[in-house]
């Protein structure tokens, strides 16, 4: 198996990300729901450059390696936070997060809003369209395609691996 490559980004380049994102937004957002930990930093920065209030999180984990291992890439994630149904509900809500790798995560979001009655979108720092476990579904924002993997300016002194959920 080829080695993956990892690219680190810096704090101008993360501005730069955001600042080609922000023109792509179509009408106004009642709610945004940013996806735990990934998520947290860019859609902090893009609420505040949008202007949106009302920021809500959902943190989702999918199986340890036992378990992945029997059921695949496809295995069910399991929702540790979650905003209530009536905070979705009707809301065209902006769904964030750092990058869509396999798209899991963030698929998993959206399927869950629209459960909810809400009409997510769904935006990404980066989007890696070689690793999607989902054909030709992409984010509907995104402000860069990569084949690496990417290491952002918060997960330096930690490493992306360092800490887990629960």
């Amino acid at each position: 198996m080829p080695e993956i490559r990892h690219e680190t980004i810096t704090w101008d380049e993360v501005d730069k990300l955001i600042e080609h994102l922000l023109p792509q937004f179509e009408g106004e957002f009642e709610v945004m729901v940013i996806i735990t930990r990934g998520g947290v930093i860019p859609g902090g920065l893009l609420a505040e450059a949008m202007g949106i209030q009302t920021i809500l999180t959902a943190s989702v984990d999918f199986p340890g390696e036992a378990e992945r291992q029997k059921a695949g890439l496809y295995a069910w994630p399991r929702f540790i936070e979650f905003p209530g149904d009536e905070l979705l509900n009707g809301k065209r809500c902006l769904v964030v997060d750092d990058v869509w790798g396999s798209g899991r995560t963030i698929t998993a979001v959206k399927n869950r809003i629209v459960a909810a009655g809400g009409i997510p979108l769904t935006c990404v720092l980066h989007f890696n369209p070689y690793r999607t476990l989902f054909g030709s579904l992409c984010p509907d924002y995104y402000a860069a395609i990569t084949d690496a993997y990417i290491v952002y300016p918060w997960e330096r002194r930690r490493g992306a691996d360092k800490v887990r959920l629960g």
